[in-house]
């Protein structure tokens, strides 16, 4: 759907013709609910959109052409190595391979192939249609091209690409995301807080700020300059910090806590997932045109 939105033509492939035929069942309707609510992406119509947006069951016809292969397979190391290895005895020197892993390093993912200066990591982050960050992550044989190019067209296409200089495990958001569970969960664990209120800590408080500036330029703004913030702040933030326990293993008495926490409030069964997942999309598409509102800075 983002492709299509920045014009460009886009073939599906799975194994599965199945997958392909819901998938393309579900973008006529998610694109038919965009355009009604104003929030299509792009310059084109919905059916404008979808004329441009088909389906394939042979991948050697499904990348003939292709100027850049986004790999959206499971999370599972052999099998995308798997891909990537087939594809790389198909395809020219004028292609990007990118995968959408969220942790696996390109270094593992990429090895040994023939074209590992077109690989890149495009990691999006769900859902990626109102969530506009893609991490990218190079291959240390990835060539600077690869990366300019990849990072061009997540731009055009109207995403907001970050380059991640060199690979680490879980690459930067996931890092992030991490340290804040793991500290939720202690919390929680501890007998802190309710896990209600914990997600209310961040629902109300930092994700409000976070939506439009991050945790280093709050510091900034949080005294007279980042150099104030560390004078000021730096002892505390080594105290608490200090204080911090073992990784959780998120298991057992917790995790049968925090469920029923989260029950409470979206039972799990897949009627009421789906019913808010709806909520937090449609949340997301109302923040997000309040931020493109917002004068760029």
């Amino acid at each position: 759907m983002l492709f299509a939105s920045g014009g460009f033509r886009v073939k599906l492939f799975d194994i599965e013709q199945q997958q392909i035929t819901n998938a393309l069942e579900n973008i006529r309707k998610d694109m038919k609910l965009l355009e009604q609510s104003s929030s299509l992406k792009g310059s084109l119509s919905a059916e404008q959109q979808l004329f441009l947006i088909t389906g394939c069951s042979n991948i050697q016809e499904a990348v003939e052409g292709a100027i850049h292969i986004q790999e959206c397979v499971p999370e599972d190391l052999e099998l995308k190595k798997k891909v990537f290895a087939q594809l790389d005895g198909i395809i020219g020197d004028d292609v990007v391979l990118s995968s959408s892993t969220s942790c696996l390093l390109p270094s593992q993912l990429f090895a040994g192939l023939v074209h590992v200066k077109q690989c890149i990591v495009a990691h999006p982050v769900n859902p990626p249609y109102y969530v506009p960050l893609v991490e990218l992550v190079p291959h240390p044989e990835t060539a600077p091209a690869t990366v300019d190019r990849t990072h061009a067209l997540m731009q055009k296409i109207g995403q907001s690409p970050v380059r991640v200089l060199r690979e680490v495990d879980g690459f930067v958001l996931n890092r992030l995301q991490y340290a804040v569970i793991s500290e939720a969960w202690r919390l929680v664990q501890e007998g802190i807080v309710s896990p209600s209120d914990l997600d209310l800590v961040v629902s109300h408080g930092l994700g409000l700020r976070y939506a439009f500036i991050g945790p280093l330029e709050t510091m900034h703004l949080n005294a007279e300059g980042m150099l104030s913030y560390c004078d000021r702040y730096g002892e505390s933030m080594k105290h608490v910090l200090k204080t911090f326990g073992p990784i959780p293993e998120f298991s057992g008495a917790t995790v049968e806590k925090v469920h029923q926490a989260m029950c409470v409030k979206v039972p799990d069964d897949p009627e009421h997932l789906a019913a808010r997942r709806q909520w937090r999309d449609q949340c997301l598409m109302r923040l997000a045109k309040l931020k493109s509102q917002m004068p760029s800075q």
